[in-house]
């Protein structure tokens, strides 16, 4: 049996890492989840969250640089898909007039799919995630690295990734945090709206 990369690893969970925390459309998701449906539809959104961009982190491991190097056409429907979701993501916030404190009390498997999807479809439709995944998985990976290698780097950026939006569900209803925010609803909205479609333009931007 081949010895694990350990280097290859840690890079791989560092990088992972910093790109969690870093501040994008995902996180203002996560909180809109939260805000709306409490922790049940925050944590559903992250676990949601996690398995999106898990399965982009062990596909990368497993060919999905190949692919994209030979398959553009296929990104580009991706990018296209994610700025259309942001887009429509974005339009429903600024517009959604729905009373946030009856909203907070259900809790029931519609809200937590409802979390589910919206975690799940902003990770594995937002193409900077896969552009983010090409380029730390250049610097670690390695030809003829194992397969147990590959596979524990794959399953740890899903890890790494819905702890970090788990930890955020959890403490904002762990504090008065979501409370303040429920206040708050519609500037959030409004300004989680505009972060989306400035992302969306981010992206547009690159395209053409």
């Amino acid at each position: 049996m081949e010895g694990l990369a350990w280097e290859a690893i840690f890079a791989a969970g560092t990088f992972f890492f910093l790109g969690a925390i870093s501040p994008g459309p995902s996180v203002m998701v996560v909180i809109r989840n939260t805000i709306v449906g409490g922790r049940s539809q925050g944590v559903a959104c992250a676990v949601g969250h996690g398995i999106g961009f898990g399965i982009y982190a062990i596909s990368a491991v497993f060919g999905l640089i190949v692919l994209l190097e030979n398959a553009p056409d296929v990104f580009l429907v991706l990018q296209l898909i994610g700025v259309g979701l942001l887009i429509w993501y974005g339009y429903l916030m600024w517009f959604d007039d729905v009373n946030l404190d009856e909203k907070s009390g259900q809790n029931d498997d519609r809200v937590k799919r409802q979390g589910f999807i919206e975690g799940f479809s902003i990770a594995f439709f937002n193409p900077k995630i896969a552009l983010f995944l090409v380029a730390v998985l250049a610097q670690v990976l390695e030809p003829g690295m194992g397969f147990a290698t590959k596979l524990i780097i794959g399953i740890l950026g899903m890890s790494i990734d819905m702890i970090w939006y788990l930890v955020v569900a959890l403490v904002l209803t762990g504090t008065g945090a979501v409370d303040w925010l429920r206040s708050k609803g519609q500037m959030i909205y409004r300004i989680t709206a505009m972060a989306l479609w400035l992302f969306a333009g981010s992206v547009l931007l690159t395209l053409f």
